[in-house]
């Protein structure tokens, strides 16, 4: 890595409070235990795909959406910046391959993975916690680990420092182009008074 990198939002809130990770890994194993939903994004990660599809969970956080997605015959691949949201997605969720990475400087080939995912699902909110000037980079990064067919799946919420278009410009800018844009992971139309998007995005075709 050259140059100085910029913390992400996630990092920041991290840095102020060491608690915080600790407290949103035992706030979803509270939900699970408690018999809750944890598991809405990946269930139409997994409707798009053929058996035994290749799925890379950006921002996996602590694993919910790729555990999922690995239970249904996957094979998954799970970054997030943050080491203990993926100490505890390695304990919880065990069989996927949980990576500590920063998605702005993502480049698995050069682990020896590669970059031909049928789908990259980013959900929970992770788009809104990269630093502002790594969105791009980010974009462009999924954007190329995915297969030719593939296609990106990203989820967040209005009012949270990164306007739609915004986003939809970024996308278009890192060669995606949006196939479906939704107001929620169970399938419901986007309009202009959405408060959530889930964009449906597959590589710009040449």
């Amino acid at each position: 890595m050259t140059g100085q990198r910029t913390p992400s939002k996630w990092e920041e809130l991290v840095a102020a409070d060491p608690a915080h990770s600790t407290r949103f890994v035992a706030r979803f194993r509270d939900l699970a235990a408690d018999g809750m939903d944890i598991a809405g994004e990946a269930r139409l990660i997994d409707a798009m795909l053929g058996r035994g599809s290749r799925v890379l969970d950006a921002g996996c956080g602590a694993g919910r959406t790729g555990g999922y997605l690995h239970r249904a015959g996957h094979t998954v691949v799970g970054v997030d910046v943050d080491p203990v949201l993926v100490a505890a997605a390695a304990e919880d969720y065990p069989g996927p391959r949980w990576l500590v990475g920063d998605l702005a400087e993502l480049d698995l080939p050069a682990l020896g993975i590669a970059a031909d995912f049928g789908a990259v699902v980013s959900a929970g909110n992770v788009m809104p916690f990269l630093a502002p000037d790594s969105r791009g980079r980010v974009l462009a990064n999924l954007a190329r680990h995915l297969a030719p067919n593939g296609r990106a799946v990203i989820g967040f919420g209005a009012d949270r420092g990164y306007p739609f278009d915004e986003f939809l410009a970024d996308a278009a800018a890192a060669g995606l182009t949006p196939d479906h844009l939704l107001a929620t992971w169970d399938l419901r139309p986007f309009t202009e008074t959405s408060d959530f998007l889930v964009a449906v995005l597959t590589p710009a075709r040449t």
